[in-house]
């Protein structure tokens, strides 16, 4: 591991230490966070798979009711009775915060509504089967807006997760190791630098003993 380019003092050493302890405790915040969201998108997960699997039957039967009113009705009579619309809905878009992800919520306001029934065309020319899918296509429009939502929930998840395994494997491979080489490096210069230290003391210490036995043996041949 290629370590950090600095000077090899003790200042430097705490100041690399003081980063590594931090990038540690950033380590864990993010591999909390990464579990936490992989909860919290397994969750959303399970939900969407329960809630397309009750849509798409549905769908099947709205699909299947369709096809036998186009097989017993012409297309013109199908466009005549579809082409007004019975509801006027708004869809209203808000936001929440989950594990700092933006996600949207969709809420389908009705702002106006005519009649009790759910079509809008007289039934002396139409099929019984259009009516029926047009009730069951009404019945999962609340389905099919928390399955949007549910999808985008999980794709905008599915992103932050990546970003957060992302940082976490760059702090635990890289960013870490770089700190723990660097401070080794710098433990085993400043110990060099001791050792040279005390071995030139020792040499210093043994040349003035020397110097010393030297003096007081001239000293006591000029006596």
């Amino acid at each position: 591991m290629a370590e950090l380019r600095v000077n090899p003092t003790r200042m430097e050493m705490k100041r690399i230490q003081t980063r590594y302890q931090t990038a540690r405790k950033g380590h864990k915040l993010l591999k909390d966070k990464r579990d936490e969201l992989m909860k919290q998108f397994l969750d959303v997960v399970r939900e969407d798979k329960q809630l397309r699997e009750r849509v798409e039957k549905a769908l099947a039967e709205v699909y299947g009711g369709f096809t036998v009113a186009s097989a017993v009705s012409s297309p013109k009579m199908l466009e005549e009775a579809l082409i007004c619309p019975k509801k006027e809905c708004e869809l209203k878009v808000d936001y929440k915060n989950v594990m700092s992800v933006t996600v949207p919520v969709f809420q389908l306001r009705v702002l106006s509504e005519g009649g009790s029934d759910s079509y809008n065309y007289g039934m002396a020319f139409t099929s019984g089967e259009l009516d029926s899918s047009l009730r069951a296509l009404s019945g999962i429009t609340e389905d099919l807006l928390r399955m949007a939502e549910l999808e985008k929930t999980a794709q905008l998840l599915a992103e932050e997760i990546e970003r957060t395994r992302r940082r976490v494997n760059a702090l635990e491979y890289i960013l870490m190791p770089q700190y723990l080489a660097t401070i080794k490096s710098i433990k085993m210069k400043l110990d060099e630098n001791e050792r040279g230290n005390t071995t030139r003391l020792m040499k210093v210490k043994d040349m003035m003993l020397q110097a010393q036995m030297t003096q007081k043996h001239d000293d006591e041949e000029e006596e």
